[in-house]
């Protein structure tokens, strides 16, 4: 072996046992910081937008009427059309005197340069940027990434939900459209939970602590929906689930983008099925990430294997986010059914108990598997090599996933 082979390789190792220490010791500290919370049971108003253009449409309404104040966190902002829309009204409303505060994550939106923030704040909007890469771990925070989807009008209207800033949010890519996606926009008392989530996030990246002025949270009134927001990171969502799919009796549907679950939330799904419990899950048919597709094939083939039922969204993109429970509970928010929002990213979710607001959940999604096919394990099955040689790599890398 030549001296440059040895050194190239002792660097290699090197670089590995680097990554795994950061990966190792930053996580640590991150569980030995964070602390597990849910909100009361909550009563409010709650809608539900599966279409982008629809969304945005009532959510630029509601910022546009805006009198005091306008807070949002987004996990994407893009420097594309629609996103310099959306900041030019942020700009707008600071500019009419509007408190507005924007914080989006720093590697989610990479793509927004550092003269359109000197323009934002020069407009008055106060912005942040969420989970920068930072000291003494930069390799365990570049991973811990804010995937959390927040608004908050005037301290009166919410929403949240899967939905972010960017053209092939409103069906502007050809490749994506139309975008399938679903958001809550909620009013009532629990906006209050969101508001407070919303100024945790900004307490820690914006450098404001603003969780006491009363400004913030004004009166509100209660409304028919029961629901609770649960905001987790640090493997809380693996937990939350866990419960959730363990209340089971009758059915569990599971809508996500992505499909690769922990060796835990898996366990649950092929005991769930083994005491007579029927799993459906609806995951996209065209994939939007390299690997994530062939990562869930492993776990799909064995849910199949026992009965579950998987369907392929194929009228464009499947990016909803969603797990119903028998006709009792209804899950609806940021977090994908994966490692990735398991163990690594900060999410909200909102858990519904109304079985009105269940039954039209239902209802989506059964229009959603009418625009879906049949994954079937004879075409899992079929030799690909391709697709093998990427399932492989996948697996070795799941827990990124």
């Amino acid at each position: 072996m030549s001296l440059a082979i040895f050194l190239s390789a002792l660097l290699l190792l090197l670089i590995i046992i680097w990554l795994v220490l950061d990966f190792r010791l930053g996580r640590k500290k991150h569980l030995s910081i964070v602390s597990y919370m849910e909100t009361s049971i909550l009563h409010g108003h709650v809608d539900i937008f599966t279409h982008g253009k629809e969304l945005f449409a009532d959510y630029f309404r509601e910022i546009r009427q805006a009198t005091k104040h306008v807070h949002v966190l987004f996990y994407i902002v893009k420097d594309d059309p629609f996103g310099q829309e959306f900041l030019a009204l942020l700009k707008e409303k600071a500019r009419q005197g509007v408190e507005v505060r924007l914080l989006i994550d720093r590697l989610g939106s990479w793509r927004i340069k550092a003269s359109t923030v000197i323009a934002l704040k020069e407009a008055g909007v106060k912005f942040a940027f969420s989970n920068r890469i930072k000291l003494p771990f930069p390799f365990y925070s570049s991973q811990i990434r804010n995937h959390r989807k927040i608004s908050i009008i005037d301290g009166k209207i919410g929403y949240v939900g899967g939905f972010n800033i960017g053209k092939e949010y409103i069906d502007q890519d050809p490749k994506l459209s139309p975008w399938r996606d679903y958001h809550l926009k909620i009013l009532g008392e629990s906006v209050h939970s969101l508001q407070s989530e919303f100024m945790i996030d900004w307490g820690e990246y914006g450098g404001e602590n603003l969780q006491h002025q009363p400004a913030y949270f004004p009166s509100l009134s209660k409304g028919p929906v029961r629901h609770q927001f649960v905001p987790t990171e640090a493997g809380m969502l693996e937990e939350k689930f866990i419960q959730v799919i363990q209340k089971a009796q009758h059915s569990i549907i599971i809508g996500s983008p992505y499909f690769v679950p922990s060796t835990r939330v898996m366990k649950e799904l092929l005991q769930a099925i083994s005491r007579g419990v029927s799993l459906t899950v609806v995951v996209p048919y065209t994939a939007d990430h390299m690997l994530v597709q062939e990562g869930s094939y492993r776990y799909l083939r064995e849910l199949l294997t026992k009965g579950a039922v998987v369907y392929q969204y194929k009228n464009g993109f499947y990016h909803a986010k969603t797990m119903v429970i028998d006709d009792t509970i209804c899950d609806i928010g940021t977090a994908n059914f994966d490692n990735r929002s398991f163990f690594l990213n900060k999410e909200i979710n909102c858990y519904i108990y109304d079985p009105a607001f269940i039954r039209r959940v239902k209802e989506v999604i059964e229009k959603d598997i009418k625009d879906s096919a049949l994954l079937t394990l004879e075409v899992l099955n079929k030799p690909n090599p391709l697709r093998s040689l990427k399932e492989s790599f996948a697996r070795l890398i799941a827990f990124f996933l």
